[in-house]
């Protein structure tokens, strides 16, 4: 099965959208169809041996709408010529609008403004609104139809054809009141606000754009002895880049000479520049800041990182948040029930009130035309699409509307120790023999059983021997998680671990010994005892280093009323005296990795929603099994599928700001929401007349939907405000 993302023009509504989802679901071989309106695109995943993306394409045409494949290589590039036509076709349409329909509001509706054959001309200017301008809205009802779903489109063109009609028969056929300027006018607004809506909405996506506008557009190359200059695209792997200060880096890369600092901060949002050199990592789109750099390029193209956050940020704003579901199942029923209303209003006016055939129509027309699920469809996607955006400008990756959602209800969070509320780097700070044992050989056994191992704390203490003594390797290793490790050397049997490993094992711990361990435990050491044939020979005491923000983001997470607990294998003694200085009470000690997962789920039992904040790797069944899983980021791997959100710069600070920014953009989307609806409910009671006998209140249809375009663009200028998010 693939993903592949499609953006779409002409979509007006979110029925719109649900039209082509529905035309979509047809074609063989799709299993599920996401479409955006407010990001104009669709995601299809589909089973490419029995579907092709031309087919796709196809599906979307035949339901009224032109659509192009985004494919990998276009992730990176900022033409998007299909929304750029689509703006440039309605400020088209909108110019034509404005010039046809100006006379005939001119004469019609400005009193003492008369001209000969004035219902003619009236004719004439306003049958091109109608047909031609309009003839989009006659379409999309066309294709709603036809897949059963009744769109914003039918409203507009029920409404204006009644309009235009009855104006057609009162000028040349019966007597009445004509008003082509309200069919004309009433095209005109809803063109003018479909207009400013499209360029609206380009600005929700902005984060996107800025990321894309990062790569530069030429690299210089060596190649065979000459430097030559390339266009980004063309360069591949194995080619050996040269960057000089103040340019960008092209491509991913690993630095083979030359020593700078790099300025990283459109991947982290960390303003410090980044040292670099022979060996380091470098990352396409950052900024070389003062040294000349020579590198291999080693990822380019949809492969490089920020083309994987790009891809990231696209796919997460088109993720719904459940919320979404309401406004999808309120339009599903809403423009029928408008329709309904409008007949209903013609009815009560004509055959109740005996008001004139003018006044009935207009009344049932403006209730057409100013209730449209516009609003409400773009109340919720604008503001996941802002929040998104904005998150991943601060270094932030979050995966979507429903990950949003879920982070504001969060209630308890839970960090892991090792690599998030610390560094990850541990270092040895106290070597303490046994009698009748030195230091040296203490040191020494501890690093043979450590050689080859990958835990930090076995790192440390290869790291730190190794500067001091030469270390053979061990005949054999074994590690037993959660304890400690095993080796071999020379028929000798080496125990490197905690209590539980020496209980296991007989190998005694003497009164002063565990006096000297407990000491070092009150100091949020960790203390790993070193026996050989089955005789204690030393203690090792290895001490992470906290990260300077992580009191501070546990201060305000419990300022914000989340409870705090720290997770660890620590045994209680050390992971208390770390949560104590950190200002965690709630501490779970002596955990094994594979039961971090079933300590959430405990919490989540307690009726509270869990966010586990871990580094992605260790921790991934615990990251799937909270609720919310936030993963520290290494700024150089952004594919972390557990996690629902990636924190690039592995600043605990961050789960703060990701918490608020959840809250901030859900506030956005419940405005939207209310806004939306409000206006609908007291929209539709004064274009139906209903406080015309009391207050001679009474809404004109051209004014109506000017109304109703208003509010889709006042939604997504709402979510715009996000971007003021700090």
């Amino acid at each position: 099965m693939k993903k592949i993302t499609y953006e779409i023009a002409g979509m007006h509504c979110v029925n719109c959208a649900k039209t082509i989802e529905k035309s979509i679901k047809k074609v063989k071989g799709v299993k599920s169809v996401a479409v955006n309106f407010a990001a104009d695109s669709a995601q299809v995943e589909l089973d490419e041996a029995k579907t092709k993306t031309e087919d796709i394409i196809s599906a979307i045409k035949e339901a009224g709408y032109e659509a192009q494949e985004v494919t990998e290589a276009g992730v990176m590039h900022e033409d998007h010529g299909i929304h750029d036509q689509e703006i440039n076709d309605l400020r088209t349409l909108l110019f034509a609008s404005v010039i046809l329909s100006t006379p005939i509001a001119l004469f019609t509706m400005i009193p003492g403004f008369d001209i000969p054959n004035e219902q003619v001309i009236a004719f004439i200017l306003a049958t091109p609104v109608q047909f031609w301008i309009g003839w989009r809205f006659y379409k999309g009802a066309f294709f709603g139809i036809k897949n059963g779903i009744a769109n914003m489109d039918l409203l507009i063109a029920i409404g204006t054809t009644a309009a235009y009609t009855y104006s057609v028969a009162t000028a040349f056929f019966i007597e009445g009141e004509m008003f082509f300027e309200t069919s004309a006018l009433l095209i005109t607004f809803v063109i003018l606000g479909k207009y400013l809506e499209a360029i609206t909405k380009g600005r929700a996506s902005e984060a996107i754009k800025k990321l894309m506008g990062m790569r530069p557009k030429t690299a210089r190359i060596i190649r065979n002895g000459k430097e030559i200059e390339i266009p980004v695209e063309n360069v591949v792997k194995g080619d050996i880049v040269v960057v000089r200060p103040g340019e960008r880096i092209a491509v991913d890369g690993t630095v083979i000479s030359g020593y700078t600092s790099v300025d990283e901060s459109m991947l982290t949002g960390e303003s410090i520049p980044v040292e670099k050199k022979k060996g380091d990592i470098v990352i396409g789109g950052t900024v070389n800041k003062n040294g000349t750099i020579t590198f291999k390029a080693t990822a380019v193209g949809s492969e490089s990182v920020l083309a994987q956050i790009v891809k990231f940020v696209k796919d997460a704003q088109m993720r719904k948040a459940k919320i979404q579901n309401f406004a999808d199942r309120v339009s599903a029923y809403f423009v029928p029930i408008v329709v309904a209303i409008s007949i209903l209003t013609f009815i009560i006016w004509k055959f109740v009130f005996n008001a004139d055939l003018a006044f009935a129509i207009t009344t049932a027309v403006a209730v057409l035309v100013i209730a449209c699920p516009c609003a409400l469809g773009l109340a919720t996607p604008t503001a996941v699409m802002v929040g998104v955006g904005k998150g991943a400008e601060k270094g932030i990756l979050i995966r979507g509307g429903d990950a949003l959602e879920k982070a504001h209800n969060v209630t308890a969070v839970v960090f892991d120790k090792t690599s998030t509320l610390t560094k990850g780097k541990p270092e040895v700070t106290n070597v303490i023999p046994v009698e009748n044992t030195r230091e040296k050989d203490v040191l020494f056994y501890a690093a043979i059983a450590e050689k080859r191992s990958e835990h930090p704390l076995g790192e440390a203490i290869f790291n730190y021997a190794k500067r001091k003594i030469k270390i053979p390797d061990a005949t054999s290793f074994h590690a037993v998680p959660g304890q400690g490790v095993i080796a071999n050397y020379k028929g000798k049997r080496i125990l490197l671990g905690n209590r539980k490993m020496m209980t296991n094992h007989n190998i005694r711990i003497s009164k002063k010994e565990e006096k000297t361990i407990l000491m070092l435990e009150k100091e949020g050491k960790t203390v790993m005892a070193v026996a050989v044939e089955r005789k204690l020979i030393g203690m090792i005491a290895v001490a992470d280093v906290l990260r300077e923000t992580s009191k501070e983001a546990v201060t305000k997470l419990r300022e914000m009323g989340k409870r705090v607990i720290m997770i660890t294998g620590d045994n209680k003694r050390t992971a208390y005296a770390i949560g104590k200085s950190l200002g965690i009470n709630e501490v779970m000690a002596d955990v094994l990795p594979e039961e971090k997962a079933s300590k959430v789920a405990e919490l989540q039992k307690q009726g509270e929603v869990v966010a586990m904040v871990g580094d992605g790797v260790n921790d991934a069944p615990a990251l799937a099994k909270a609720d919310v899983g936030i993963a520290m980021g290494s700024g150089t791997d952004v594919a972390m599928e557990t996690a629902e959100v990636v924190l690039m710069k592995n600043d605990p600070n961050d789960v703060v700001l990701a918490l608020r920014l959840s809250e901030a953009t859900m506030d956005k989307i419940k405005q939207n929401m209310f806004w939306a609806l409000f206006y609908n409910s007291i929209g539709i009671p004064i274009a139906a007349g209903a406080f015309f006998s009391s207050f001679g209140l009474l809404l004109k249809p051209e004014f109506a939907g000017l109304a109703m375009a208003m509010s889709s663009v006042s939604v997504v200028t709402n979510s715009l405000l996000l971007k003021r998010f700090k």
